[in-house]
C-alpha cells in the first residue's frame, strides 16, 4: 500500500480536494491518502514549500507527495515529478517541491507529458485533479517516473530553496510566519553548523530593514516571557520568536523579506 500525501491552497469548503482524492482512488483503490494541509495561504509558494519540507521527512520512504500551490496553472509552467533518494514529489515546476526535494537529494526530474497517465480531458485551471492526482495514483500502482515523460534539467529551483553564505553572513529569507507568530527562515541547523554558529552565541539577525541582536537558544523558555530570541524550531529551520508572544506582531516581518544572520562583533 503506497501513501500519497496531499498539500494545497484549496481550502476545505469547495469540492476540489475531494475531486483529487476521487481521481486517485478511481485509479489506485488501495492508495492511502494523507492530508498534510489544504490551508496554505492562497498562491503562497514559499509557505507551501516550507510546510511540505517540514512534514515530508516524517512520512515513510517511497511516499508520493502531491503539492499544488499553482498560480501559473494553465501557462507554460510544466507539471513535473521529482525523484529523490527517499520519496517522489508531484506538482508544478514553480519551486514548490524543491525545498523538500533538495533535503532528500534529487536524483531525477521528469516532465509529465504522457497523456496515458493524465485524465483524458485536462482543464487549464485544475491540474491538481487532471494531471497531478492521476500521476500520483499511477506512481502508486508501480509506474516508473521515467514513464511519464522526458527528463529535464532546467527545472525551477528558487532562491528560497538554498540560503547563501557571503563574508561569514548567512543570507536567507523569511519562508513562513506560523500560528504563534514565529518568523521562520530557510536557514537550517546544518547551514549554521557549516558556518560555525553555536548555541549560546549572540547573533545579529537582519529581518527586512531591521537588525536585531538575539541570543541563539535551544528553547523558548531560556529567555523571559515577552523577550525575543533565535532558535532552531521543530522543523529544523532557524526562527525568530518571542517567548509567549508573537515575533511577527513585534517586528512586523513579511514573507520573502531578508533573513540574514551573522555574529555579533564584540568591542
Amino acid at each position: 500500500m503506497t501513501i500519497i500525501s496531499l498539500l494545497s491552497d484549496f481550502g476545505n469548503k469547495d469540492p476540489y480536494v475531494a475531486e483529487m482524492k476521487a481521481v486517485i482512488l478511481s485509479i489506485s483503490l488501495q492508495a492511502r491518502i494523507i492530508d498534510i494541509t489544504h490551508e496554505i495561504e492562497k498562491f503562497n509558494i514559499r509557505m507551501g514549500a516550507y510546510v511540505l519540507a517540514s512534514a515530508a521527512p516524517y512520512f515513510p520512504p517511497n511516499t508520493v507527495h502531491v503539492a499544488v500551490v499553482d498560480p501559473g496553472v494553465g501557462t507554460k509552467r510544466r507539471p513535473i515529478i521529482v525523484e529523490t533518494r527517499r520519496s517522489l514529489y508531484v506538482g508544478p515546476d514553480n519551486g514548490l517541491l524543491m525545498l523538500a526535494a533538495h533535503k532528500e537529494q534529487i536524483t531525477n526530474v521528469y516532465q509529465i507529458a504522457n497523456p496515458e497517465y493524465t485524465l483524458s480531458d485536462v482543464s487549464t485551471t485544475f491540474h491538481g485533479r487532471d494531471i497531478f492526482a492521476p500521476a500520483a495514483a499511477h506512481l502508486a500502482q508501480g509506474k516508473e517516473p521515467s514513464d511519464f515523460g522526458p527528463a529535464i534539467h532546467d527545472y525551477v529551483s528558487p532562491e528560497f530553496a538554498k540560503p547563501q553564505t557571503r563574508d561569514g553572513e548567512l543570507q536567507g529569507e523569511i519562508l513562513c510566519i506560523d500560528h504563534f507568530g514565529n518568523i521562520i527562515s530557510n536557514i537550517t541547523s546544518e547551514d549554521l553548523e557549516k558556518t560555525g554558529f553555536n548555541k549560546g552565541d549572540s547573533l545579529l539577525v537582519r529581518l527586512g530593514n531591521k537588525t536585531l541582536t538575539l541570543q541563539f537558544c535551544s528553547a523558548y523558555g531560556e529567555v523571559q516571557s515577552g523577550a525575543p530570541l533565535a532558535l532552531i524550531g521543530g522543523s529544523n529551520f532557524l526562527e525568530v520568536a518571542v517567548n509567549q508572544g508573537s515575533a511577527s506582531a513585534v517586528f512586523k516581518a513579511k514573507l520573502g523579506e531578508a533573513f540574514h544572520v551573522s555574529r555579533e562583533v564584540s568591542g
